[in-house]
């Protein structure tokens, strides 16, 4: 009997494991969890347009940092399972500019990037989730977490919250800034 139960149930799960798309750029099966994203890897998921110079949101990472970092206001999204995705942009004092895609997930203080803009075109690349850490360098993920998007090791609810976060130079619920 629980041989029979576990065939009809492989055999109704088959179908909607079908219906992914061959695009590599999406999905096409919204009931997808995060834990079959991660089987598919990070070149699966949308990439948004490659941003536009006027419209990008400085956010203050250290005073003793080179380089003055952004984001792309119209990537920001916070998806389903509570992920954060952005464009960031740093750009060094000499102009050069890095442009990046990234996830990052609050509640495990981790991020990732899905891909890097070269050549004016998204290249994906399928990085491991890494830790979010308070390193005296390189620690403008850490602000974003803890300064924009993570507030309280909690995820930002829309898209709209990080935006105002980022104009007002913080979330309106983190008392205490670091960083400066």
């Amino acid at each position: 009997m629980k041989r029979a139960l576990l065939a009809l149930l492989a055999a109704l799960t088959l179908p909607a494991a079908a219906q992914r798309t061959n695009n590599p750029g999406e999905f096409s099966n919204p009931q997808e969890t995060s834990g079959e994203r991660e089987e598919l890897g990070a070149s699966r998921i949308k990439l948004p347009a490659l941003p536009k110079e006027a419209d990008l949101i400085e956010f203050k990472v250290s005073s003793a940092s080179n380089f003055r970092f952004f984001i792309d206001p119209a990537s920001l999204s916070r998806e389903a399972d509570r992920e954060v995705r952005y464009t960031l942009v740093a750009r060094s004092a000499s102009g050069v500019a890095n442009v990046s895609y990234e996830g990052m997930r609050c509640a495990d203080a981790l991020y990732r990037i899905y891909a890097y803009g070269q050549d004016g075109r998204w290249v994906p690349r399928d990085t491991e989730w890494r830790d979010i850490e308070p390193k005296p360098t390189q620690r403008w993920h850490y602000e974003l977490a803890r300064n924009y998007f993570c507030p309280n090791r909690g995820s930002i609810l829309t898209a709209a919250e990080g935006l105002d976060a980022l104009r007002r130079g913080g979330h309106p619920s983190v008392t205490i800034r670091l960083g400066n």
